[in-house]
C-alpha cells in the first residue's frame, strides 16, 4: 500500500490529472546546436531557435529542487499508483553528442494510475539533475516512456559513488565514444530493472523535458533512494561528458507529492 505524502501545495497543477497536451520527444530536438557550456548552454537554449522559447518562458520546467521535510502525511487509495513492467532488450547503444542513450525495444513499460507509457530509451546525466533537499548526486538516470497519446513519462533514479555496478558496465565497456556513433551488440541483453533501486519511493510532478525544446505537460517520477556507480564508472563516463546536466528551475506553484511504499 501506498502513502501520498504532500510536500508543497501551492497553486492547482497536479500530477495525477490527466496530462492533455502532447509534448515533443527529445530526439526531435536538433533544430539548433545547443549543448551545456558557453554561447550554447542553459542560459541560452531559450534564444538559439523559437521552438526552444519554452526554455526561457515555461512556467513548468524541470529540474526542480525536491524538497522533503516536515510536512503531514495525507492518505489515499493509491496502491498501484506507479507500476513497473521492464523486459530485456539487445543492447542498441548511441552517443548523440549529448550523452550516452540506451534506445528500448517495444514491450517494456510503466503504468500511472490508469495511463500506460511505453519505454523508448534510457540516458544518463552528469551531475544529477534533480536535487533532493538541495543535495546533488554524481549522475542521474532517465528512464523515457511514451503513452499512445504522445504525451511522456520520466522516471528519474540517481547514482552515487559507492559499490562497483556490474550492469551498468555492460552498458560502459560497449559505449561509443565519439559522438553520431552507435552500437548494436545483440549477444547482450539489458534489462531496466537492474538500474532501479530496491525501495521504490519516489516523488511525482508535472514538469518538462530537460533538454530543449524543454516541451512541458511531461509527468516525472523520481525515486529518492540512489543506485550506486563506482568511482571509476563515473569517471569513465565524465571523461566522454564533463558536464550535461540543467540547472534547477524554478518551482512555480506546483504540487510535488512524495509517495511511500
Amino acid at each position: 500500500m501506498y502513502r501520498r505524502q504532500l510536500l508543497k501545495l501551492l497553486g492547482v497543477s497536479a500530477v495525477g490529472t490527466p496530462l492533455s497536451i502532447c509534448v515533443t520527444s527529445p530526439v526531435l530536438a536538433t533544430t539548433a546546436n545547443w549543448g551545456y557550456i558557453g554561447k550554447a548552454s542553459p542560459e541560452h537554449w531559450g534564444d538559439l531557435a523559437p521552438e526552444f522559447q519554452l526554455c526561457q518562458l515555461g512556467r513548468q520546467q524541470t529540474p526542480i529542487n525536491l524538497q522533503i521535510a516536515g510536512v503531514k502525511t495525507a492518505q489515499s487509495n493509491s496502491e498501484d499508483l506507479l507500476v513497473i513492467n521492464y523486459q530485456p532488450t539487445p543492447l542498441h547503444l548511441i552517443n548523440n553528442g549529448k550523452t550516452i542513450q540506451v534506445n528500448y525495444q517495444p514491450g517494456s513499460y510503466i503504468k500511472y494510475g490508469n495511463d500506460t507509457f511505453e519505454l523508448i530509451q534510457f540516458h544518463f546525466h552528469h551531475l544529477s539533475e534533480h536535487r533532493i533537499n538541495g543535495k546533488s548526486y554524481d549522475m542521474e538516470l532517465h528512464f523515457v516512456h511514451r503513452h499512445k497519446t504522445g504525451n511522456l513519462a520520466v522516471l528519474g533514479v540517481f547514482l552515487q559513488a559507492g559499490a562497483f555496478n556490474p550492469k551498468l558496465q555492460l552498458i560502459w565497456d560497449a559505449m561509443p565514444q565519439q559522438p553520431g556513433r552507435e552500437n548494436r551488440v545483440k549477444d547482450i541483453y539489458i534489462d531496466a530493472c537492474h538500474f532501479l533501486p530496491a525501495q521504490r519511493r519516489f516523488l511525482t510532478y508535472s514538469g518538462s523535458l530537460t533538454t530543449p525544446p524543454c516541451s512541458e505537460n511531461v509527468l516525472w517520477c523520481v525515486m529518492a533512494m540512489p543506485i550506486t556507480a563506482s568511482p571509476e564508472q563515473i569517471a569513465k563516463f565524465s571523461q566522454i561528458f564533463p558536464t550535461n546536466a540543467r540547472p534547477i528551475q524554478p518551482l512555480n506553484h506546483r504540487l510535488v507529492t512524495e509517495v511511500l511504499e
